[in-house]
């Protein structure tokens, strides 16, 4: 062979063969056994139809936030916060120092900060989420099976302590949300029957419906009066002389009721008091009248939706709306399965033999244009 020959083949023992070797022996004789604990949960909403729908929807505005509450969990999962509650329980420094420097790839230093944990952290737990279903799979590994099911517990718990916390946010802003509506609602009835109030004692007319029609009663009244006295009056003109005093007291009658007929049409569109009438225009009264009753019937509605909400809101209260469902309880190993020291050293000789190939191809080309 030339000497070029010999320079590929010492450079693929450099760049190849001794790294490989090294990896595998590390792998096989300085890695620590690690045990994997797998959970698996889903956050889960109790519906309450049954009283949604007797009201009409007024607890839509509960929602169903599962997809975003899973969506938090997975967050949660992987922040400072959980790592410091999970510290707290199963001491994450202690055990996973416990192999330093001996196993100085898989092991955490000595002296790590809140930070560096926490990026150890997210080498060590492995979250798989399917955003569709809302289905979370946690895996953990741990240098020993106890530590791992622990650790897996530990993080099973925490998501359920955060889904409660959610809980009681929500609870807390649903019964405030609908004890504020209440609230305005009984400003808005009380306001609606005060101006009522003031209207009535303004016009001394409780109900300018029923009013007219009573004064309505009084000029149908005089009407026939009218027509009785004409009919009598027409009578006596066939039957007695022209200065008869009967004749002229029936044309006297006729016109004191004709004055009165006119003086009651005037108090239906005069504000004038000494006719009779209540110093405002009948139409104008009936029209404000109209407003009001709408204005009072409008916040009675109102108020009796935010007392049903607010009943709502008191029984979804009464009972957690969301939960966090298992459905793989956290696993105990009876084996190691990492690390995966066959398929590390497969992978570690494939890049090895890339990176050497790239080297050479690289060199000759430069040496050809050279």
């Amino acid at each position: 062979m030339k000497t070029r020959h010999w320079g590929l083949l010492a450079s693929f023992a450099l760049m190849v063969l001794v790294p490989l070797a090294a990896a595998v022996f590390y792998l096989f004789a300085a890695a620590e056994d690690q045990y994997a604990s797998t959970a698996g949960f889903t956050v889960r909403s109790q519906e309450s139809s049954g009283a949604n729908e007797l009201l009409g929807g007024l607890a839509s505005f509960t929602g169903n936030s599962t997809a975003s509450d899973s969506d938090i969990l997975y967050e949660f999962i992987q922040s400072q916060e959980i790592v410091e509650a999970v510290d707290a329980r199963v001491d994450l420094r202690k055990h996973y120092t416990q192999h330093w420097p001996g196993d100085w790839v898989f092991s955490l230093w000595p002296g790590a900060t809140l930070e560096e944990i926490l990026w150890y952290w997210k080498r060590m737990v492995h979250i798989a989420y399917d955003s569709g279903s809302g289905l979370t799979e946690v895996r953990v590994t741990a240098f020993d099976a106890e530590t791992a099911r622990a650790i897996s517990r530990a993080i099973t718990e925490e998501s359920q302590i955060r889904i409660n916390a959610l809980n009681d946010q929500a609870r807390a802003d649903a019964m405030r949300y609908a004890e504020a509506d209440l609230a305005e609602a009984l400003e808005r009835l009380k306001l609606a029957r005060a101006e009522l109030t003031r209207f009535r004692t303004r016009t001394r007319i409780v109900d300018p419906e029923a009013d007219i029609q009573g004064r309505m009663g009084v000029m149908n009244n005089l009407q026939q009066q009218l027509a009785e006295a004409l009919i009598q009056h027409d009578l006596l003109r066939g039957t007695v002389s022209a200065g008869d005093v009967r004749l002229k007291k029936a044309q006297q009658q006729i016109d004191v009721i004709r004055s009165r007929i006119n003086i009651e049409r005037q108090t239906f569109a005069s504000s004038n008091t000494d006719t009779g009438g209540v110093g405002e225009d009948y139409p104008s009264l009936i029209s404000e009248f109209e407003r009001l009753t709408v204005d009072r019937e409008f916040a009675e509605e109102a108020y009796r939706a935010g007392l049903a909400a607010l009943e709502v809101a008191r029984d979804d209260a009464a009972r957690q709306s969301r939960y966090l469902a298992t459905y793989i309880k956290p696993t105990l190993a009876e084996e190691a399965e990492y690390p995966q020291r066959f398929v590390l050293s497969g992978l570690a000789g494939l890049f090895l033999l890339l990176i050497w190939s790239v080297a050479a191809l690289i060199y000759y080309s430069i040496r050809d244009r050279s």
